[in-house]
């Protein structure tokens, strides 16, 4: 089964039509619900994936970020080092610190290219250009890289769309916009967080049990 364009119409109401909590529920909705992470060692030593957001003020200019975790990479929190979810063990009981694996020359087995996407949509209210909205995705791609790791391997087909509604206000020079695209990236690194947090183990039937990052105990840097 396959959304089609009225599939995308009903979820535009849907979403036009909530208010309050639900209108920004993260983890295991829309398309977060088939997400996963740490495919790097295969997909039966994965995590669940999710769908987060993050937003703010810079300036009077509105940013926020809306991402699908989709990652062959580990998932880290970039204020702490510390890995949330990823590739578990063996056994599948703990978290294996991908990278950590690669440096011992651990076999790994990725998915086939493309076969991974994280996707996201970066939007302010701001007024830019094609060619600025263009920098501001650029500049975006750092979130990814700060969350996940590693990321934009062959097998992610990563992409962020930005979009600019103008409703802020007049043109933005480029000092403005490098602020723009710096709290972007931040603001999709926290995206990519949340969306992960946010998920909860769901089991479906004939694929493997992949369990959310409050499931497993990570490793202890250092």
């Amino acid at each position: 089964i396959r959304p089609d364009r009225n599939a995308g119409i009903a979820a535009c109401d849907d979403a036009m039509a909530r208010s309050g909590a639900a209108a920004f529920a993260e983890g295991n909705i829309g398309a977060g619900c088939g997400a996963s992470v740490g495919k790097l060692f295969g997909a039966s030593r994965a995590m669940r994936g999710g769908l987060g957001q993050a937003s703010m003020k810079l300036n009077g200019i509105t940013i926020a970020a809306l991402v699908v975790v989709n990652a062959v990479g580990d998932i880290r929190d970039p204020a702490t080092g510390r890995l949330v979810a990823g590739a578990r063990s063996s056994d599948g009981k703990s978290l294996l610190d991908a990278m950590a694996a690669l440096r011992r020359n651990e076999t790994a087995s990725p998915p086939a290219i493309g076969a991974a996407t994280t996707l996201a949509v970066v939007a302010t209210d701001a007024m830019l250009t094609k060619s600025q909205a263009n920098k501001l995705a650029q500049m975006a791609h750092d979130g990814f890289a700060r969350a996940i790791n590693p990321v934009h391997t062959p097998s992610d087909g990563d992409t962020i769309f930005a979009l600019a509604t103008g409703r802020a206000g007049g043109a933005v020079d480029a000092q403005a916009l490098g602020l723009i695209g710096a709290m972007a990236a931040e603001l999709v690194a926290q995206a990519v967080l949340r969306g992960v947090r946010a998920a909860r183990t769901l089991d479906q039937p004939g694929l493997p049990h992949l369990p959310a990052a409050g499931d497993l105990q990570a490793p202890t840097p250092g």
